[in-house]
């Protein structure tokens, strides 16, 4: 039983959801940017942040189609998609939280993701819980749909993406979130693997197919457990590790 008061708990909460909501939204700007140098224009980027709004699935896009281009659309959408999945286990964690009530639950989707589903389970109270998950959840949906049409009006304004290295940011804006979480055999494993199937198959396939193909390996790897230990993937409270994105 914790011995915080249940306001303070839950004002904690507030306060840290405000702090991640503010450190996420700024990478937007980003995102908004490079949506722009990849072909899209400045309210096709916004649309995307308002509908998608998981911003690795988002990088993931436009990514892909900044590679292939049009062509390479149904590519861009299974990578986005793959990487989205995860919200799906989000949202059965997060079931207790919410609480019942159709609306409710309808209105908790949009906003569950990797921040508001990691402040809501730091907390102790249930309470503080809930609010740690609306406040973070969204508040970074505000700050980061504002600071993608900024970072889109601004990378319009830029032009030539190459001249400022914006062509070569998505890659470094996936090495940064993918740092973090090498940690263990397994992952680093799972990293390396994917990382020679995806380079080999570069060459000779469609931009995103073998993004795809490597992802084939982090689920036979996760299925079998290999190099994972005895217990790794039985914890149910385990909080899921802040990307930096939403």
């Amino acid at each position: 039983m914790s011995s915080v008061p249940p306001r303070s708990a839950g004002s904690a909460a507030a306060r840290q959801g405000l702090a991640v909501a503010l450190a996420t939204s700024a990478y937007g700007v980003s995102f908004g940017a490079l949506a722009v140098a990849s072909g899209l224009d400045v309210w096709q980027t916004c649309v995307l942040s308002l509908v998608m709004f998981t911003g690795g699935s988002q990088f993931a896009f436009v990514g892909v189609i900044g590679a292939g281009g049009l062509a390479a659309a149904p590519a861009a959408i299974a990578s986005a998609a793959l990487l989205g999945a995860r919200n799906i286990a989000y949202g059965m964690r997060m079931s207790p939280v919410i609480g019942r009530g159709f609306w409710r639950r309808a209105g908790a989707a949009q906003f569950t993701i990797d921040e508001s589903t990691a402040v809501s389970l730091a907390q102790r109270e249930p309470r503080a819980r809930t609010i740690g998950f609306w406040v973070t959840g969204v508040g970074i949906y505000i700050g980061w749909n504002l600071s993608t049409l900024a970072g889109a009006v601004l990378g319009d304004v830029l032009g030539d993406p190459k001249t400022y290295g914006l062509d070569a940011a998505a890659a470094a804006a996936f090495l940064a979130l993918l740092w973090p979480r090498l940690r263990g055999r397994q992952a680093v494993a799972v990293g390396a693997a994917a990382a020679v199937v995806a380079a080999a198959l570069t060459p000779g396939l469609m931009p995103g197919l073998p993004v795809l193909l490597a992802a084939v390996v982090a689920v036979i790897v996760g299925w079998f457990n290999w190099l994972g230990g005895r217990g790794a993937a039985s914890e149910p409270d385990d909080i899921p590790e802040r990307e930096g994105l939403p």
